[in-house]
């Protein structure tokens, strides 16, 4: 894949060669930041799993109902693994429901970062962090959430689809737990995570096709999900079905897949800090 093309956007230490898991999600969403490289290994996932843009789109709209909900408690957010903040992100859905709202997104994509610190100049109340979720105590410390957020007090901490890309040598767990450990009492922990309980031949094809990625990808049974979220109090509906976590009323979205669960294969919760 030698010689393609870099746009005049890309920031030049950018690898335009190596597939980015961010930028094939952003491929999926119908977003144009992303490389010929993360385009083809991206049709290759949906040749694999061709409901993919769907789980992608219906990811978004999760997260969008999830911090709808959560901005009626809490006032800060930190987005883990946030790709590029289209419409409907977190700062927007937040400040619709508290103008005080802030939000920190942090991501270890380059073109991720550099796009939306384009995309937040002039915003307020709203950063961007340049680090990878897996170190949690770097993450906490960087000045653009420090001079944002205040840690003593309640924050929502975003897990949206980035968990399989934690694989078990890096201890999912404990990187859950450092940023459980490092908010108040009242936080809160909101996760959507791929399963391969659902079609676990299909599931285990689109693992393959990401070993060629940026990041490999690990599909969890709902029992391993569940052990993640360790030390939390679910909300109501707890560990569920992405598209059954508090929807949208009937018919105000149709669903594109027919309410086939296993098509998504995809679950959500959110957890509260006792």
């Amino acid at each position: 894949m030698l010689g393609h093309h870099r746009p005049v956007w890309a920031p030049d230490d950018v690898d335009i060669e190596t597939p980015s898991a961010a930028r094939m999600y952003d491929y999926y969403l119908g977003g144009s930041h992303n490389f010929a490289a993360d385009r083809e290994l991206a049709e290759q996932t949906i040749q694999a799993w061709p409901d993919a843009p769907h789980l992608c789109r219906a990811n978004r709209a999760l997260l969008r109902r999830v911090v709808g909900y959560l901005a009626g408690g809490v006032d800060q957010f930190v987005d883990l693994g946030s790709g590029i903040p289209t419409v409907g992100a977190v700062h927007e859905v937040a400040r619709e429901l508290n103008p005080d709202a802030r939000t920190v997104y942090v991501d270890s994509d380059a073109v991720a970062v550099a796009h939306s610190r384009a995309l937040l100049d002039g915003v307020p109340y709203a950063a961007v962090v340049h680090e990878d979720l897996r170190e949690p105590d770097r993450v906490l410390a960087d000045p653009e959430l420090t001079g944002l957020l205040d840690l003593s007090r309640p924050v929502a901490v975003l897990m949206f689809a980035v968990l399989p890309f934690v694989p078990d040598e890096d201890d999912p767990a404990a990187v859950v737990a450092a940023y459980r450990d490092a908010t108040a009492p009242g936080s809160y922990l909101a996760m959507s995570h791929g399963t391969d309980d659902y079609r676990p031949v299909a599931a285990h094809r689109v693992v393959d096709v990401y070993t060629r990625a940026s990041h490999s990808m690990t599909l969890r049974s709902r029992e391993r999900i569940g052990s993640l979220l360790e030390g939390y109090e679910l909300v109501p509906p707890g560990l569920v079905d992405m598209i059954h976590w508090r929807p949208e009323p009937e018919g105000a979205l149709p669903d594109p897949l027919g309410g086939d669960v296993t098509r998504y294969s995809m679950l959500a919760a959110v957890g509260r800090r006792a």
